[in-house]
């Protein structure tokens, strides 16, 4: 958030707010909301926010990390057994279209230029366990340039000017830790016996933690939910 603020890698800053969830798998992810002093245009999103592969002539560097990060699946056909397969469909909606110029969606969100190889975008070969795939700019999940070659992690970018960004911090910003609920009784109860059960004090409601989420709050790290304005 300080590289963010300081450099203005979307302009200046007005407010943010993140939550940082581990997901059950024992790995953190960050979900974070940025609001800008002056509104992103719409021929200003190729700017800040790309969705293709680049040429590795260019930026050795920034090719090998979109590579390595930024590519989705592949899925479909080309993997069925990929974990975002539901009903023999991408739940991430991958691949997307070609898109010779960013445009608006249906849904609020642009949709982000792509271009095929025809029209003067790149491909790259992926190395997968069942050998190598060659994909194209349909499979970039959207990421900033200067945030992925300074992270070189999965850093996935979005730009959002509908009223879903409410619906995005509702669900994601403010839904909280993972709970379980579990049951507790006497280990060596008659279960044919009649009782007299207190739910209160037989159910109880707690707090899901990975070990490295435990490990990551002894250690005093930052809190899940942080807002600043």
């Amino acid at each position: 958030m300080d590289f963010i603020e300081k450099y203005e890698v979307f302009g200046s800053v007005r407010c943010w707010m993140y939550s940082v969830e581990w997901q059950k798998r024992g790995l953190p992810h960050a979900h974070i909301l940025i609001w800008l002093h002056n509104k992103i245009t719409s021929d200003e999103i190729d700017d800040v926010i790309s969705a293709g592969i680049p040429r590795a002539d260019v930026d050795k560097d920034l090719h090998a990390v979109i590579i390595k990060n930024m590519i989705h699946g592949p899925c479909g056909t080309l993997n069925p057994n990929s974990p975002c397969m539901v009903d023999g469909k991408c739940s991430k909606k991958y691949p997307r279209a070609f898109t010779a110029n960013t445009i608006t969606g249906d849904d609020g969100y642009p949709r982000y230029r792509r271009r095929s190889t025809e029209d003067g975008g790149n491909s790259a070969a992926v190395h997968m366990q069942n050998g190598v795939i060659e994909v194209d700019n349909r499979w970039v999940v959207p990421y900033s340039p200067l945030l992925s070659k300074t992270y070189r992690a999965h850093i996935n970018v979005e730009y959002c000017n509908s009223v879903k960004s409410i619906k995005y911090i509702s669900k994601y910003v403010n839904k909280g830790s993972d709970m379980a609920v579990f049951c507790v009784q006497p280990e060596n109860s008659d279960r044919n016996a009649v009782q007299v059960i207190d739910e209160i004090a037989q159910y109880q409601a707690g707090r899901y933690i990975s070990s490295n989420e435990a490990a990551w709050r002894i250690f005093h790290s930052p809190c899940m939910n942080v807002i600043q304005q």
